[in-house]
C-alpha cells in the first residue's frame, strides 16, 4: 500500500468520525439530552435508567396513596352519618327510659323511628363503595397501599358498620334494652374514624415524601442527562470549523499532487 492510499483512507476515517460527531451534536441539540443512546455513555445511561424508574416508581407511590386517601375520606363521610344515626337512636332511648310518661304505643312509636335509623345506618355499611368495591361492611378487611416505589408500602384496615357488627341488630326499646349497647357502638364506630384519620395523615406524609425525594433524583438524573446548549453549540461550531478546514486541506493536497504529477510527467516527456 503506497503512501497516497494510506493518506487517504486515514482521510476517509477522519470524515467519518467527523461526519458522526456532528449527527451526534444534531441528536442532542434536537433531543435536548446529552446521552441518547448507550454509545453516547453507557455508564450513564444505566445510571440514568435507574433513576428514571425510581422517580416513576415514587410518583405513582404518591398517585396510589392519593388515591388511597380518597377512598377513607368517602368511608370516613359514610361512618359521620352512621354515628348522627346512632346519636339520635341513643336519644329515642333515653326517652324511651322515661316510662313514667311514655306507655308501650309510644314505646313503639319511638322503636319505629329507630329501626328506620337502624336501616339507615345498615345501608350506609352495605352500600358505601369506592371504585365498586364495598368498603364499610367488612368484605375489604385489610388493604394495601403500595405507596413506595418498589411497590410496598401500608396497609389500611377498613372497619365493619354493618349492625351485626356494632352490636345493634336485636336493639328494641319495647323490650329489654341497654343504652350501653349503643354507647359501645358510639364508640366503635369513633374509634374506626380515628384511625382512618391518623391513616390519612399517615399518607399526607407519605406522598410529602415521595414528592420531594421524586424531585432530587429527577434532578439528580437530569445533571446527567440533560444537554447544556451552549457546550453543544461550542463543540458543533468546532467540529463543523474542523471538518471545513479538513475539506480545505484534503482540496489542497489533492491540487498539489495533481501539480507534482504534471511535473513528473513533463520531466519524463522531456
Amino acid at each position: 500500500m503506497n503512501i497516497s492510499s494510506v493518506n487517504s483512507s486515514r482521510s476517509l476515517y477522519r470524515n467519518y468520525y467527523q461526519e458522526q460527531q456532528a449527527q451526534r451534536n444534531r441528536q442532542q441539540l434536537a433531543s435536548g439530552k446529552k446521552v441518547n443512546s448507550a454509545a453516547d455513555n453507557a455508564a450513564a445511561l444505566k445510571i440514568i435508567q435507574k433513576m428514571i424508574s425510581q422517580s416513576n416508581g415514587y410518583d405513582m407511590g404518591t398517585r396510589n396513596a392519593a388515591t388511597s386517601q380518597d377512598m377513607i375520606n368517602v368511608a370516613d363521610g359514610s361512618l359521620s352519618t352512621v354515628t348522627d344515626s346512632l346519636q339520635r337512636i341513643r336519644e329515642l332511648s333515653i326517652q324511651a327510659s322515661n316510662t313514667a310518661v311514655y306507655g308501650s304505643d309510644d314505646l313503639e312509636s319511638i322503636q319505629q323511628e329507630i329501626d328506620q335509623l337502624k336501616n339507615s345506618i345498615s345501608d350506609a355499611a352495605n352500600n358505601t363503595q369506592f371504585n365498586r368495591m364495598n368498603i364499610l361492611d367488612g368484605s375489604m378487611g385489610t388493604s394495601h397501599v403500595a405507596s413506595a416505589p418498589d411497590g410496598s408500602g401500608m396497609d389500611i384496615n377498613m372497619p365493619n358498620a354493618v349492625l351485626q357488627s356494632l352490636g345493634i341488630a336485636d336493639f328494641d326499646v319495647t323490650k329489654d334494652f341497654d343504652i350501653s349497647t349503643i354507647d359501645s357502638a358510639i364508640d366503635k364506630v369513633s374509634s374506626a374514624r380515628s384511625s382512618l384519620g391518623a391513616t390519612s395523615n399517615r399518607l399526607d406524609y407519605t406522598m410529602n415524601y415521595n414528592s420531594y425525594a421524586s424531585y432530587n433524583i429527577t434532578a439528580s438524573h437530569s445533571r446527567l442527562e440533560d444537554l447544556d446548549y451552549a457546550q453543544a453549540i461550542s463543540d458543533m461550531k468546532k467540529n463543523n470549523l474542523l471538518q471545513e478546514y479538513r475539506i480545505m486541506m484534503q482540496k489542497k493536497q489533492q491540487n498539489n499532487f495533481v501539480r507534482m504529477r504534471q511535473m513528473l510527467s513533463f520531466q519524463t516527456s522531456i
